[in-house]
């Protein structure tokens, strides 16, 4: 069933629970928050703002992000941030909570493996060889791999009593879940398995085999790859073969502490459909995987202080205001502009004029100029006025489709925990806009008109 298949909740969003932010980052039992969602959703000033404020609430707070853009450096203070945590200073608050930051340095953390899991002499020979800076700067997944691995080794330090995770931005929803699979088949898979099994068997042996039967496969793939290519892969097979073992096992136990009771999913989205298609599915995934979701951050909700006011009535009066015709009167009736009550008649006009020249010829005619000004300064207002409702009109249809686009969500996922978050004006370039995000992220949900 698709979302166009669904019936509309007559209520919207009062039909579903409201995602309660402050209890989940005030329990000591949620030790790992990780936000993931389509890319420009605000998955970053999200997991900020939350370590913000969950930091100012008494928690040992890290922040691990993915972001490119840099932007969360910029915004809590920090000249910028590499793969080592970082303090955030101005972080205020009576319980004694810190706040660090950090962001993801892919091929540092594969560095940093390999050096842990080996001894220098074949670590060098591993970091020093061309295959391996390919695969730690480039391969498909290593980077999601990577911000598992960093994951697994910032919960195994205990220095943090939570951990905000900025997943990266990836072209396919959840990769960050299937990288650790991915790349641990292809370390275990058997292209692999074959590389390796010269060495493996060594002396004689291995010649034979290496002469007879990978000779063929050698021959083609130098063809296709090249042979120093080739001959890098094997060399970095033969001298990661220790550490293959390790890469599947730590895989699996990042992918158990997601699943973990004291892990937390959010899934962050925009009021646009096809950013909530692309929730719907991570909390379908989410599920499929057995992974706890919180609930969804609905990001950017535009609001309005004259709801009441609807876009059709808006727009009528707007017309009317153009096209010289009063609104609303007292008597319910609508009249042509201009009337005594609002605005000076020509004859106004005509009658100062002649009085003007019975006057001193170098005496200003007042009231002739008074007249004008009050004609022009109707129009004036008028014009703006008008121009205020057609604003307004298109603003209610902002929000009209944003609420057909919710109920389709909520439609499909009734279980699901919402916090809506009302669009800022502008970007977030500090600790005070992230602090009000954070004021919006915990109040649940926008007040409807």
């Amino acid at each position: 069933m698709t979302a166009q298949d669904v019936p509309l909740p007559a209520n919207g969003l009062d039909s579903v629970p409201t995602l309660e932010l402050d209890p989940l980052i005030d329990d000591p039992g949620t030790r790992i928050i990780v936000c993931c969602g389509a890319g420009g959703v605000g998955k970053t000033t999200t997991a900020a703002a939350l370590g913000v404020r969950a930091a100012e609430r008494g928690r040992r707070v890290v922040v691990l992000t993915i972001d490119p853009a840099r932007r969360l450096a910029q915004s809590m203070g920090i000249d910028s941030l590499d793969n080592v945590p970082r303090k955030v200073d101005g972080i205020k608050g009576t319980g004694g909570g810190e706040l660090h930051a950090m962001m993801l340095d892919m091929k540092r953390t594969f560095d940093e493996i390999v050096e842990a899991h080996t001894d220098p002499e074949r670590a060098r020979a591993i970091l020093e060889n061309p295959f391996y800076q390919s695969l730690s700067a480039g391969f498909a997944g290593t980077q999601e791999y990577m911000a598992m691995e960093k994951l697994g080794q910032l919960r195994a330090r205990d220095a943090w009593d939570l951990i905000v995770v900025d997943t990266p931005p990836s072209r396919s929803a959840l990769d960050f879940l299937d990288a650790p699979k991915r790349l641990g088949s292809f370390l275990d898979g058997r292209f692999i398995k074959l590389l390796m099994a010269p060495a493996k068997m060594g002396g004689r042996a291995g010649m034979k085999f290496l002469n007879v039967g990978m000779s063929m496969m050698t021959g083609t793939l130098g063809k296709l790859l090249g042979g120093q290519f080739l001959k890098d892969v094997q060399t970095f097979v033969a001298a990661m073969d220790t550490m293959f073992g390790g890469f599947r096992t730590r895989a699996d136990a990042t992918y158990k502490l997601l699943q973990a009771p004291g892990t937390a999913f959010l899934v962050v989205a925009t009021p646009e459909r096809d950013a909530l298609r692309e929730a719907a599915y991570f909390v379908e995934r989410l599920a499929a995987e057995e992974m706890p979701l919180a609930g969804l951050v609905l990001n950017r909700v535009h609001g309005s202080g004259a709801a009441r006011l609807s876009a059709e009535r808006a727009r009528a009066a707007a017309e009317n205001l153009e096209e010289g015709r009063m609104v609303d009167q007292a008597a319910g009736k609508t009249g042509e502009r201009g009337s005594r009550a609002a605005s000076p008649e020509p004859s106004d006009i005509a009658t100062a004029a002649a009085r003007s020249s019975h006057d001193d010829q170098a005496a200003p005619t007042a009231a002739y100029d008074t007249a004008v000004q009050d004609i022009e300064q109707v129009q004036d207002i008028e014009q703006l006025t008008a121009g205020l409702l057609r604003l307004h009109a298109e603003r209610m249809q902002v929000l009209a489709r944003e609420q057909r686009t919710r109920d389709r969500f909520t439609a499909l996922h009734p279980e699901v925990a919402v916090a809506e978050v009302a669009a800022l004006p502008g970007d977030v370039h500090d600790l005070a806009g992230l602090r009000a995000i954070g004021d919006r992220l915990t109040a649940g949900r926008m007040p409807s008109a």
